[in-house]
C-alpha cells in the first residue's frame, strides 16, 4: 500500500475520535510524505485554531528531529499550551509504512481549561461553606502534583524533581543505571519535548546534555 493510501485510512478515524471525545479534544492528522509536513485532516480545531494545510508545530518538529519514533510507536499525555494560553494534554501516534519510515502523525489534544474552571468554582464554593481560604488554581505558581493550572514550565520542573526524588539517592551517588532510569521515565512522560528540559535534567543529574540523548535512545 502506498504511503498516501495508508494515511487516507486514518482520515475517518480523525472524525470518529473527534465525535467520541467531543469539542474539548482536538484531533489532527499530519502528512509527512513528500516533505509536506502539514495537517491533512483535523477535527474540533477550536482548541488551537489550526486548519488543513498548516505546518507542524515546533514541538512536533523537535519530536521528529529526536527520532523518538524509531524506538516507540506513540507518546501519551505530555503537557502542551496554545498561543492564547489554553492548557492541554497531547498524545501522538507515529504512523509508519511497512519499511518503518515515518509518514504521518495522529495527535489528540485535550483542553483542560474547563476542568480547571470547575475546580476553581468548587474551591470557591467549599471555602464559603467551610470558611477556609479560597484557592485559584489558575494563579498558583508552586509545583502542585497533577495541577494543570500551573505554568507549563513549572509543571515540567515539578515532574523532573518528583521523578528524581523517587530514586531517594542524591545525583552525586546515583549509578549510571539509576540515571538512565530517570531519563527514560521523563522521556516517557514527554518532558523532553519542552524547551529547556534537557538542560535542566542534565544540570540536576550532573551529566552532559549529549549523555541525556544517549540515555533516551537506550529506551
Amino acid at each position: 500500500m502506498a504511503d498516501r493510501d495508508i494515511l487516507n485510512t486514518f482520515i475517518p478515524i480523525v472524525d470518529f475520535l473527534g465525535e467520541v471525545y467531543g469539542s474539548n479534544c482536538e484531533v489532527a492528522l499530519y502528512d509527512l510524505t513528500e516533505s509536506k509536513n502539514e495537517i491533512c485532516a483535523i477535527s474540533n480545531n477550536n482548541l488551537s485554531g489550526r486548519r488543513v494545510g498548516d505546518p507542524l508545530t515546533k514541538t512536533l518538529n523537535k519530536l521528529i528531529e529526536e527520532e523518538q519514533y524509531k524506538h516507540k510507536d506513540f507518546i501519551t499525555r505530555f503537557p502542551s499550551k496554545t498561543k492564547d494560553g489554553k492548557i492541554s494534554r497531547t498524545s501522538v501516534l507515529f504512523i509508519k509504512n511497512k519499511e518503518g519510515r515515518l509518514i504521518g502523525l495522529l495527535t489528540l489534544s485535550f483542553n483542560l481549561d474547563g476542568l480547571i474552571n470547575s475546580a476553581n468554582f468548587l474551591n470557591k464554593f467549599l471555602s464559603e461553606l467551610t470558611g477556609g481560604p479560597e484557592r485559584n488554581l489558575a494563579e498558583e505558581k508552586g509545583p502542585i502534583s497533577e495541577d494543570f493550572s500551573t505554568p507549563i514550565e513549572d509543571y515540567a520542573m515539578s515532574i523532573i524533581q518528583k521523578t528524581i526524588e523517587e530514586i531517594n539517592i542524591s545525583p552525586e551517588r546515583m549509578s549510571t543505571d539509576e540515571k538512565i532510569e530517570i531519563v527514560q521515565k521523563l522521556n516517557n512522560k514527554g518532558v523532553f519535548l519542552l524547551k529547556g528540559a534537557v538542560t535542566e535534567v542534565a544540570k540536576k543529574l550532573k551529566i552532559s546534555e549529549p549523555t541525556i540523548y544517549r540515555y533516551i535512545k537506550k529506551d
